[in-house]
């Protein structure tokens, strides 16, 4: 009987992408309720998850900066770090790497060629098999440390299998509410379900609103708890929209001076908080860091760890800049500081998913700005006329173009030299652009 030919690299993404529930396409319906097929998965795969040391990240906004702040900086430290992220943008690989480098295409075809009938066998969803495939991969390669990003939530997310050696949560502000709660206690319920026996947790922000949820939770593990934001402050000192310096506060006396990085963003302020925290709590480990690591590794995090996404620029006449923030947190910030800015006039490229509650995030947007409605390449994507109508309600004026491609060149066609062109919204947007 001849041998079955072996799916190529652009086969078996097609497989995963079309016959396992993937999120960015049919949204809550990939959700699993519970974590019975990547236990199930590890356990066929030898139990990767307990083969290498891990930092777990969960958070409403941040977490996606946070690790590849943590990643960049223990690379610094000569570590060989890897890296699980969601959602990709341009590259399915960029989910899984090792010191920036992207996992090979012929390990993500020999997985799913290797593991074909349980896969048949327990029906997983993509994200489910894309957690058991870094896994494999980390352990395989034998990486130092893991830093792994929970996909949404904390507490059923696929990545909560590993015993990690520090635990973060960013912050939490409403992000599907559909499926982690209506409530900022509800979805901090969520996320504290990261939180392991003893294993310390770094909490980013301290609201009074969701600390009683964490502290309960931590109380009950015997974890210890750090909420960053009441020992360190960070605060701006350059306000660029291509790079970031910052002063760090610990109880009030400068902490580090000059910490500059290559990320923009006021925001990425309170992840350097969040960061700084769990350095300290790392160092309790014996990891040494250093401010100087800190401060060397800090001014080159996209390029040692391949960040894309969050406020990049893409251009500079007109000056171009793209951002995957798509929450009532991260937006409000973002528009608050582009708009800040004396640009003769911003054109914004628009487009949203449709479980969005779009008119909690079309009010931050100003009503002089120049807009491009449009709609990313995914069955969730919001219709660009439906998002154009309801635009209207807020005053804001443009077209609809069919596609991302059409929205921006129109939109660099109207744009001078002197003006500002913004691409966001939605995460699949922006990876349509990056």
């Amino acid at each position: 009987m001849p041998k079955k030919k072996k799916r190529s690299y652009k086969e078996t993404l097609n497989y995963l992408f079309t016959l396992l529930p993937m999120y960015q396409n049919v949204g809550k319906k990939a959700m699993k309720k519970d974590l019975k097929n990547i236990v199930a998965l590890c356990k066929h795969l030898g139990n990767p998850d307990q083969k290498f040391p891990s930092i777990h990240i969960a958070g409403t906004n941040g977490k996606g900066s946070t690790t590849h702040i943590l990643a960049a900086i223990l690379q610094q430290k000569g570590k060989k770090v890897g890296v699980y992220t969601s959602p990709h943008y341009r590259d399915f690989r960029e989910r899984i790497k090792i010191n920036k480098q992207l996992v090979s295409e012929s390990f993500v075809v020999d997985f799913v060629e290797e593991n074909q009938k349980i896969i048949n066998k327990i029906k997983p969803s993509f994200f489910e098999i894309t957690v058991a495939m870094a896994f494999a991969y980390f352990a395989d390669k034998e990486v130092d440390i893991a830093v792994i990003e929970t996909g949404l939530g904390g507490r059923l997310d696929s990545t909560n299998i590993i015993n990690p050696l520090l635990s973060i949560i960013t912050n939490i502000s409403l992000d599907h509410t559909d499926m982690l709660g209506n409530t900022l206690k509800e979805i901090a319920s969520e996320k504290a379900g990261i939180i392991k026996q003893g294993v310390p947790v770094v909490v980013g922000e301290y609201h009074k609103e969701t600390a009683s949820i964490f502290n309960k939770k931590a109380k009950e593990l015997l974890s210890p708890i750090y909420f960053a934001s009441q020992h360190f402050t960070t605060i701006s000192t350059v306000k660029a929209l291509t790079h970031s310096i910052f002063n760090v506060y610990k109880n009030k006396r400068l902490y580090i001076k000059d910490l500059e990085t290559d990320l923009a963003g006021k925001f990425q302020a309170h992840n350097f908080t969040t960061i700084i925290q769990a350095i300290e709590v790392l160092n309790e480990q014996g990891f040494g860091i250093s401010e100087k690591d800190i401060l060397i590794s800090s001014r080159r995090i996209a390029s040692s760890t391949l960040f894309i996404g969050r406020m990049q620029t893409l251009g500079y006449h007109p000056f171009t800049l793209l951002d995957s923030g798509h929450n009532e947190g991260a937006l409000s910030k973002t528009i608050q500081e582009i708009t800040k800015r004396n640009f003769e006039q911003i054109h914004f490229v628009l487009g949203f998913v449709k479980d969005k509650d779009i008119s909690k995030l079309l009010k931050f947007f100003p009503k002089n700005g120049k807009y491009y409605f449009t709609q990313a390449d995914i069955p969730r994507a919001l219709p660009a006329k439906e998002l154009g109508k309801e635009a209207k309600k807020f005053k804001l004026k443009g077209k609809v173009y069919e596609t991302v491609a059409q929205a921006l060149e129109q939109a660099q066609s109207e744009a001078s030299l002197d003006d500002m062109i913004f691409v966001g919204g939605s995460t699949f947007v922006v990876a349509e652009v990056v």
